[in-house]
């Protein structure tokens, strides 16, 4: 804790040893901060609410997809479209010097990030526009700011009141010939399709789909390999225990052994051909292979031996008829994975000329069906708007909240800006003279110079001044806490202006 206190001490009269370098620091970093929020200009934000009520009750009842919700959207979206406000360029201060498309274009992007729509119930929205240009004043800031937030109202009411069922009936014939144009491509490029399908089965779909056959073969075939792995396994493991298990159990004054086992299997075996079971049924199947093992160790059997078979022994035997069965299978399954793998592979490589072709027909097929279906859609849509606007359509636009006329500026906080920059000016000022301090070869206590030179310090010696040396001190000391005063003294007159320009905002 102590070398803490020590530490502390050090740095602090290290900062104050360098306080005219800090002080200058400090002048230096706020003078040119303050000059970059000055260049900063001010915008201002004029803000407005409407009511957009949409009765549309026939279409809700024929359920019509996308009906009041559908017209919200729609009145989200072209209150700020292009159009619009390519329209409330022109018609403001924003256009005076557009030149040509490219200006404008720049000009319509600029305004997209500046008006915002956002929507606060089902009906009622919330426009807002902030506009903040360097070569205008601030009075003018504000008066472009209710000037495009009332031009963008202006528009919508015009384009709604007017109505839009005549561009419903341009709409349905432009759909019309566009559908009509679709399919006769579309009807040409399946008939291309069907035609390259019949030449050649095994590209169906294209490389796309040839190629997705291949990555399914081979992830079923590393599926395949993988149980054939574990059911290998398994009939090993079967075979070791059947190795270490007695056939018969000896049984004193009891006969038996593989002979009556087998017997017994071929008992099983008749009551199986009784219930009409045939031969190809896994139960008969592992059967007959039960019995064929029986036999041959009954043949091999002592006749004299007495026991009875050993039960453990029997289902071992069954287990491992069952693990070579399921074995073959997965072999036999793998084999004609490997065969079908290798020839569509053998067919990929073998004609790329063709496997291009049929990714280009399968690609531009299905791109005109794409196409075709969302024509299709969006024109019986379309028609059923059409008929039930013809019927009965209701719209009111009421504008709530006129557009406000901004008194202060909405952005940058200035204030809050000034006093940063002079809370980081003085911060600058005291890390640069700490960090000077550090760089010199300096100790400013006698504890630090003992640690440095792990030498032990008899002693220090005091800094004492005459009495013009202690005036000359006293002196400099009014002429630091005048420097800091001022600079705190420009920081609240900046302050002051920043305030008294925002009251003379018109």
């Amino acid at each position: 804790m102590n070398e803490v206190f020590e530490d502390l001490r050090a740095a602090l009269f290290s900062v104050w040893h360098r306080r005219w370098l800090a002080l200058a620091i400090a002048w230096g970093v706020c003078v040119v901060g303050w000059l970059a929020v000055a260049l900063i200009p001010n915008a201002y934000e004029s803000e407005a609410r409407i009511y957009v009520q949409l009765d549309d009750v026939l279409a809700e009842q024929i359920g019509i997809a996308g009906g009041a919700e559908r017209e919200i959207t729609r009145v989200r979206q072209t209150l700020t479209s292009a159009v619009n406000l390519e329209k409330v360029v022109r018609s403001t201060k924003l256009g005076e010097d557009i030149a040509d498309q490219r200006d404008m274009e720049a000009a319509i992007a600029s305004l997209t990030d500046d008006v915002s729509v956002r929507s606060e119930a089902d009906n009622l929205f919330e426009l807002k526009a902030e506009i903040g240009k360097s070569d205008l004043t601030d009075s003018e800031n504000a008066q472009l700011s209710t000037a495009v937030v009332q031009k963008l109202i202006d528009i919508f009411r015009e384009e709604n009141i007017a109505g839009n069922r005549g561009d419903v009936a341009e709409t349905l014939v432009f759909l019309d010939q566009q559908l009509e144009d679709r399919k006769r491509e579309l009807e040409a490029a399946e008939q291309r399709r069907l035609a390259f399908e019949s030449e050649n089965p095994d590209l169906i779909g294209g490389t796309g789909t040839l190629s997705t056959k291949i990555g399914s073969l081979r992830s079923e075939l590393r599926s395949v390999e993988a149980d054939l792995a574990a059911a290998q396994s398994a009939l090993a493991a079967i075979n070791g225990q059947l190795a270490g298990t007695p056939r018969t159990v000896v049984t004193p004054g009891v006969t038996g052994g593989a002979r009556a086992a087998l017997a017994d299997a071929r008992g099983q075996m008749a009551s199986l051909q009784a219930r009409g079971l045939t031969s190809s049924h896994p139960d008969v199947v592992a059967l007959n292979k039960q019995i064929e093992l029986l036999a041959k160790q009954a043949a091999n059997e002592n006749p004299s031996s007495v026991g009875s078979p050993n039960p453990a022994y029997t289902m071992q035997v069954s287990i491992k008829a069952e693990r070579q069965a399921n074995v073959q299978a997965l072999a036999s399954r793998q084999a004609s994975l490997q065969s079908e793998l290798t020839s569509l592979m053998a067919s990929q490589s073998s004609e790329p000329g063709v496997a291009a072709e049929a990714n280009r027909i399968s690609r531009d097929y299905e791109v005109l069906k794409e196409k075709y279906d969302e024509l299709l859609q969006d024109r019986e849509e379309m028609k059923l708007r059409g008929q039930v606007e013809n019927e009965r359509s209701s719209f009111k636009f009421e504008v709530i909240d006129p557009p406000t006329s901004p008194r202060s500026p909405s952005a940058p906080n200035r204030p809050l800006l000034l006093i940063g920059v002079l809370i980081a000016g003085l911060a600058a000022g005291v890390g640069g003279a700490f960090a000077i301090g550090q760089l010199r070869s300096t100790f400013a206590t006698t504890a630090k110079l003992e640690r440095a030179l792990d030498l032990p310090v008899l002693g220090a010696i005091s800094h004492t001044l005459t009495d013009s040396a202690r005036e000359i001190r006293n002196k400099r000391m009014k002429y630091f806490i005048a420097g800091t005063a001022a600079l705190g003294g420009l920081c609240v007159i900046l302050l002051a202006v920043e305030f008294l320009q925002r009251g003379m905002v018109a």
